[in-house]
This record gives C-alpha cells, sequence and structure tokens, in this order.
C-alpha cells in the first residue's frame, strides 16, 4: 500500500463521517473522551483516590498515549497539517494531551485535562450522519457567526457599566460601601445581570431609584444576544453542509457542491 492511499484511507476513517469506519472511530473517541474524563473526575475525590490511586494513575496515561497516537494520526495523513494544529480542533487535541505530560513538572495540572470534553463537539458529525435533525451543526454554525456581533455588544455593555458605576458611586458614596469606582463597577455588573449578591446594595432613595433602573435595564440588555444568536440560527438552518472533511487541512462545513476547500484551497 502507497503512502499516499493509506493517508487517504486514514482521513476517510478519522475526519469522515460518511463511511462505517468513520462512525464506528467517532463514536468510539467520544466513548473514550467521557471515559477519561470520568477518571478525572473520580481523581478528584480524595476516598476514592487513596483507595485506587494505581489504577486511576494507569488509566490517564493510557488514555493520554491513545489520544497521542490519535492527534499524530490526524496530523500524518493530511497534506497541510500545520492548518489543522493550528485550528480550533488541533488546538483542543493538544489540550487534551499536554496536562498530564506537565502533571510531571507541575503536580496537580492533570485535572485541566477535562478540557479535552470539548472534543465531544464531533459529535456533531456523527448525529448528522445518523440522521438526526442537525440542530447541533446549526448552533455551532450559528455562534460562530455570531461572535463578531456578540465583542461589539460586550464592548458596549463594559462600557455601560463603567457609567452606571461611577454615577452610583457619585450617589451612594463610600459611606454606603461604594467605597471606590471598581466597586461600584462590580455593583453594576451583578445588578445588570440580575444576578444580585446583595453584598453592596444602595440605602438612599436616589441610589434605590437608580438601581431599579439599572435592573429594569438589565431585562433589555439580555435579550440582546438572544436575538443576535436568533437570527444566525435562522441563517443556518437555510442552509445545508455535509460532513465532508478536506483532505488538506481538515476543514469541514462545505456547501453541498463545493469542488475546492474554502480555507486552503485543495480540491475535495
Amino acid at each position: 500500500m502507497s503512502d499516499s492511499t493509506l493517508k487517504k484511507r486514514l482521513h476517510r476513517i478519522i475526519f469522515e463521517a460518511e463511511t462505517v469506519g468513520g462512525k464506528v472511530f467517532d463514536v468510539g473517541l467520544i466513548l473514550l473522551i467521557f471515559a477519561s474524563v470520568a477518571v478525572i473526575m473520580l481523581d478528584s475525590m480524595q476516598s476514592f483516590r487513596e483507595e485506587h490511586h494505581d489504577l486511576l494513575y494507569t488509566l490517564e496515561w493510557c488514555f493520554t498515549f491513545a489520544f497521542t497516537i490519535e492527534y499524530l494520526l490526524r496530523v500524518y495523513c493530511l497534506d497541510r497539517p500545520m492548518r489543522y494544529v493550528f485550528s480550533f480542533y488541533g488546538v483542543i487535541d493538544v489540550f487534551s494531551i499536554l496536562p498530564t505530560l506537565l502533571s510531571i513538572l507541575l503536580p496537580g495540572s492533570e485535572y485541566f485535562a477535562s478540557l479535552r470534553v470539548l472534543r465531544c463537539m464531533r459529535i456533531f458529525r456523527i448525529m448528522k450522519l445518523i440522521k438526526y435533525v442537525g440542530e447541533a451543526e446549526h448552533l455551532k454554525r450559528a455562534l460562530l457567526a455570531s461572535i463578531k456581533k456578540i465583542v461589539v455588544f460586550i464592548t458596549f455593555v463594559i462600557f455601560f457599566v463603567v457609567i452606571l458605576g461611577s454615577i452610583m458611586y457619585v450617589i451612594e458614596g463610600e459611606n454606603n460601601g461604594f467605597t471606590s469606582i471598581p466597586r461600584s463597577v462590580y455593583w453594576a455588573i451583578v445588578t445588570l445581570t440580575t444576578v444580585g449578591y446583595g453584598d453592596i446594595s444602595p440605602n438612599t432613595v436616589p441610589g434605590q431609584f437608580f438601581a431599579s433602573m439599572v435592573m429594569l435595564s438589565g431585562y433589555a440588555i439580555l435579550a440582546v444576544p438572544t436575538g443576535i444568536v436568533s437570527l444566525e440560527m435562522s441563517r443556518a438552518f437555510r442552509q445545508s453542509h455535509p460532513t465532508q472533511s478536506c483532505l488538506g487541512c481538515g476543514h469541514e462545513g462545505h456547501d453541498d457542491d463545493a469542488v475546492y476547500c474554502k480555507r486552503c484551497a485543495h480540491t475535495l
């Protein structure tokens, strides 16, 4: 078997979800990820860790070895591996391996391996393959399309809470617990998001009236990101993307009639 043929076969199994081999690989990977996260959680329980330390330690290194082999195979079967290495999934794959390796030098860092649960986002492809409605894939595309708008919205909220905190600092002053503008900004964030810890609250009538206005405006502000994501969701539902993965960089989400990868221009 030539090297190019081997790469294509591995690519179909590891990256594609429209073949039996790809489906089995993805389902097995998801189960392996869940098992590894369960081991991490059990290891954080002191009584269980003391009783089964050797078993948990061995399992964690077995999982790390398996994920390392899988990552190397992903890199090997791509024509342009660096695009995958620096992609979202590529970074997540690395972070699923590093914590256990770093634990040799930094004890306790192995618990960050629980981040590997993010790798289960690949279940989107499995769900689509077995003919679920595909809402997870639509949601992912909608969130990605909403990022710029959400960043602009969050920036506006930051400016807004700074102004609100400054006003409340002037109204209430240090005698009522608003000892500084940063602390007042903290109050504005807690109030605007309707969390209401109650550790700091206005005592004067003007302050309470102003706080009431902030609380009411919080409901309106919380509705904005919902509208942004809903708009992108409606657009995403009008689109249909196969689970085909680029042989060059591993990118997914191509149009049904796409001939070339939208990211690296590799032939699909």
